[in-house]
Formats: C-alpha cells, structure tokens, sequence
C-alpha cells in the first residue's frame, strides 16, 4: 500500500484510547470536591474533639451521622490520593517495568490503608 495516502489518524489508530482519561479526569475532580466538604467537616468534627477524652471521641465517632461521613471522608481521600499518584507516576517514571510496580504498590497501599481506616472507623461505631 502507498504511504503518501495514509492520513495522520490512521497511523496513531489503536495506539491507546483517548477515552479514559476523560473519564480519570472527571472523578480526580469530583473526588477533589467531595473532599473540599468532608474535610470541611471533618476539620470541625477533628477541632470539636481536640480535648476530648478517648470515651467522648468514640461516642461521636459512634454517632451514624458522624461515621457515614467519616467513611465518605476515608474513601474519597484514598480514591484521590491514588488518582493522584497514577498521574505523577504516569507523568514522570519513564521505565514500563518500574512504573507498572509503582502503580500496582500504589494502589495496594492505597486499598489497605482505606480497608484499615474504614475498619477501625466501624469497629468503633458498632462498639467492639
């Protein structure tokens, strides 16, 4: 076949699609959202309990309330904080094979650390 009538778009066909960085872009920004009001609330909640005693701190842990958005707060920060990493990892670690560890590190701290958080955070408010 001729080269000279191959258009620009044929050559980069099936290179990688452009379809899934929209969809990154969207929940790194939703989830930046989210937590500019769960922080907001959580900052309040953290300053309402700076002298508190461990017994008043659980007890308005234990609130349903309090630990729903507690949770919520959780989640959307290691959600973020992995999108975060993808992209600085993808940006600037040029080698496929140290790069694909990171990112497979990443997202396995990032799970565990939610899993704990999320853990402690339910185990105080079921009282156990």
């Amino acid at each position: 076949m001729n080269h000279r009538y191959r258009t620009p778009l044929k050559d980069v066909r099936g290179l990688g699609s452009a379809k899934e960085g929209t969809h990154h872009f969207i929940v790194q920004r939703l989830t930046a959202i989210a937590l500019i009001f769960l922080a907001c609330w959580f900052l309040y909640f953290a300053i309402g309990l700076m002298h508190a005693d461990y017994l008043t701190a659980a007890d308005a842990v234990a609130k349903p309330w309090n630990a729903t958005l507690l949770v919520a707060f959780l989640a959307a920060m290691f959600w973020h904080a992995q999108l975060g990493m993808q992209v600085v990892i993808e940006d600037y670690v040029h080698s496929h094979g140290l790069a694909l560890a990171a990112q497979i590190a990443v997202r396995f701290i990032c799970i565990l650390g939610a899993l704990a958080s999320v853990f402690a955070v339910v185990r105080i408010a079921l009282g156990s």
